[in-house]
């Protein structure tokens, strides 16, 4: 097994196992006052949309995890992505000559530009996982194109991972998966401040639940989860038994 792949699989199965366990324990999880600090992070007290976040974040971690053992089962590893450097804007063009003459004495005429490629059509509610599941072979296709740093965002948001639900050295871990392979933390963050906002909004419309939901210490949120990620999962209820780590999974197509 490549060196930086292996790492990588090893962060993205804690990444499944968590989602899994709050997947299965999510139903009686939400009778729970404590669930609301795991909720707003999701941006919503719906139970529907939060199993459709999490069924997603887990189908994009699988999807992840084949892509990485097919490329791991050519003896191939990745490679780290140079973060962006933000270019200067190029300096306005030079006014352009006027037109010359044609070979009739006519103005000559520029070239056409060419049509801009047409996108594929996105299925409608593509971004909303209560509206539109994508197919695990559809995930594959996406972690292909696009840098591997980027995916883990997209499950970190799915899964609802933040810095505060993560133990110290594993969030260390997730940072410098996503520095390295080209992701950027403030997607992160501001859909995070995003999500927490429309949260607020939500209980607000609840009666006398006011600001009741707020507590995000670190107390709180492991008397919710019952543990950080990048721990052994156990239920705070004792409501399941703890969940193992995602098992063998075969390696599909090319990398």
């Amino acid at each position: 097994m490549p060196a930086r792949i292996a790492a990588f699989l090893q962060t993205l199965r804690v990444l499944l196992c968590y989602g899994r366990h709050l997947a299965e324990t999510a139903s009686d999880r939400a009778a729970a006052p404590s669930f609301t600090s795991i909720a707003a992070c999701f941006g919503t007290a719906r139970l529907e949309t939060i199993l459709a976040h999490l069924h997603r974040g887990l189908l994009r971690a699988m999807a992840l995890e084949r892509v990485l053992l097919a490329r791991a089962a050519r003896g191939r590893d990745i490679a780290f992505v140079e973060p962006r450097v933000p270019t200067v804007a190029n300096p306005p063009a030079p006014a352009a000559d006027p037109p010359g003459l044609a070979a009739n004495g006519e103005a000559a005429q520029p070239p056409a530009a060419r049509p801009a490629a047409a996108r594929p059509a996105r299925p409608a509610g593509w971004n909303d996982p209560t509206l539109y599941m994508p197919t695990l072979e559809e995930l594959e296709a996406r972690v292909r194109r696009r840098p591997l740093g980027q995916t883990i965002i997209e499950i970190c948001l799915d899964l609802a991972v933040v810095p505060g639900f993560c133990t110290g050295p594993f969030w260390n871990e997730l940072f410098e998966l996503v520095r390295c392979y080209g992701g950027t933390l403030a997607t992160l963050m501001q859909e995070r401040c995003r999500r927490e906002s429309a949260f607020e909004k939500e209980q607000d419309r609840v009666p006398g639940r006011g600001w009741a939901w707020w507590d995000q210490k670190r107390e709180t949120i492991r008397a919710a989860l019952g543990f950080f990620i990048g721990e052994t999962p156990v239920s705070p209820f004792g409501l399941v038994p703890a969940v193992g780590l995602a098992g063998a999974t075969v390696a599909t197509g090319p990398p």
